[in-house]
């Protein structure tokens, strides 16, 4: 479970961390970034999960999984930094392990996507 200071609830900061953050996809997930340089701001993560995912039930237990998934991860990003995951329709059968792979994996990519932007 995510602590609720680690909860991205601002419609704007989902607005701008889909619109100017480095993104990162697989089947079941995409991963958006927004990194802020020099917050001290605690890491804050939002989740997207739409009808198209499946029933009430379904979208909820995709939403339980990403946030247990997420919650050991949130030490590996920068403070300060927004992260919004958008469920794919592929999420409802994904099993919890292949969730938290690609979860790692696409926060993986986003942290190397934002490396380069910075060292340009």
């Amino acid at each position: 479970m995510l602590p609720a200071a680690h909860r991205l609830t601002d419609p704007a900061a989902f607005s701008e961390t889909v619109r100017t953050g480095v993104r990162a996809g697989s089947r079941a997930l995409v991963v958006h970034l927004l990194a802020e340089a020099g917050s001290e701001r605690p890491v804050r993560v939002g989740l997207v999960v739409s009808k198209a995912v499946g029933g009430a039930v379904v979208r909820t237990r995709v939403k339980r999984r990403l946030r247990h998934q997420m919650a050991p991860l949130l030490t590996m990003l920068p403070a300060g930094s927004t992260v919004v995951l958008r469920a794919q329709p592929a999420a409802a059968t994904a099993t919890s392990a292949e969730l938290a792979e690609e979860l790692r994996v696409g926060l993986t990519r986003c942290l190397e996507r934002t490396r380069e932007m910075t060292t340009r």
